[in-house]
């Protein structure tokens, strides 16, 4: 009797019953990595999770019960950071976005420039400057700190604003990837092009390298507006007077003093979070100057 008859199937060729209803080998094996970046993802979230539930609790709240549930004092916490030392909490953010904006600003520009020096022009010793920044990026912060400040007391100028901005304004990491991007991205036959058309160095700059750079030099900035928003070891070695803290060291001092003051770990919890908020900020605005098209700002120039 055919198989019709019984109600079944035959199998298609090549095939053996059952394989059809499971998904192939390969397709199980790639979900391995998926799983792995959901955890990873997972795992890196929830502090940050935890921060923002935390954030609205008060301090009854806080103590009193650990869950993910939402509180109601986050009104209330709000206030009270704004009313702790008349505001100061604001005049360390205010000091976290000169030290990280004005810094970062500054580094990119010398990043930029050394990069592109290094990339385009061939001189003697070249390499050897630029293996010198290799080792740079490979030496931790916290062997430079000891004498950053030795230099910085030596030229008076500890507990100062300059005593955090001036060493941030070089950037191993930062010159090291301009220097490889603007490899990638700037044709040596357009800078030649330029250099036959009459126009001097700097203008072969400014009008034709840099806006293919453009792409590369946003990467610099935020990677470097991060670290030193984020720094906490060289704010903390260069300045006592707690009115140029940036908010690294203020939340710290804050964090401190909650051992005999627990209502102040409220205060700490809510500075955090709002801490994160002009990164996040920052990442949305200008994640619109990041171009697959890398030649596009030379074509408009």
């Amino acid at each position: 009797m055919s198989s019709l008859a019984l109600g079944t199937a035959e199998p298609a060729a090549g095939t053996t019953p059952g394989t059809a209803q499971r998904p192939p080998l390969r397709r199980r094996i790639a979900l391995i990595p998926t799983a792995t970046l959901l955890l990873g993802a997972i795992y890196t979230l929830l502090p940050v999770a935890w921060v923002v539930i935390a954030s609205t609790k008060s301090g009854h709240e806080l103590f009193s019960t650990f869950t993910f549930l939402p509180g109601t004092g986050f009104t209330g916490n709000i206030k009270d950071l704004n009313a702790y030392r008349d505001g100061i909490y604001w005049q360390w953010m205010a000091n976290s976005a000169l030290y990280a904006g004005l810094g970062a600003l500054l580094s990119t520009a010398v990043s930029a420039f050394s990069g592109y020096a290094l990339a385009t022009y061939r001189f003697r010793g070249s390499e050897t400057l630029f293996n010198v920044l290799l080792a740079g990026v490979l030496m931790p912060p916290v062997i430079l700190a000891i004498p950053q400040y030795l230099l910085m007391a030596k030229a008076n100028l500890t507990d100062s604003y300059l005593s955090v901005l001036l060493p941030q304004i070089l950037s191993p990491y930062g010159v090291y990837l301009s220097r490889i991007y603007t490899a990638a991205a700037v044709p040596a036959d357009v800078v030649e092009a330029g250099r036959m058309d009459g126009a001097s160095e700097w203008r072969i700059f400014t009008r034709i390298a840099l806006p293919m750079m453009i792409p590369g030099m946003v990467t610099v900035f935020l990677f470097q507006f991060v670290a030193v928003w984020n720094n906490f070891l060289l704010p903390y070695i260069m300045l006592s007077d707690d009115e140029r803290f940036p908010l690294t060291l203020g939340l710290y001092t804050l964090l401190e003093q909650g051992s005999n003051t627990p209502a102040l770990y409220t205060l700490v919890i809510t500075g955090a979070f709002l801490a994160v908020l002009p990164l996040i900020l920052l990442f949305l605005v200008i994640q619109r100057f990041w171009s697959l098209d890398l030649l596009s700002g030379a074509v408009k120039s």
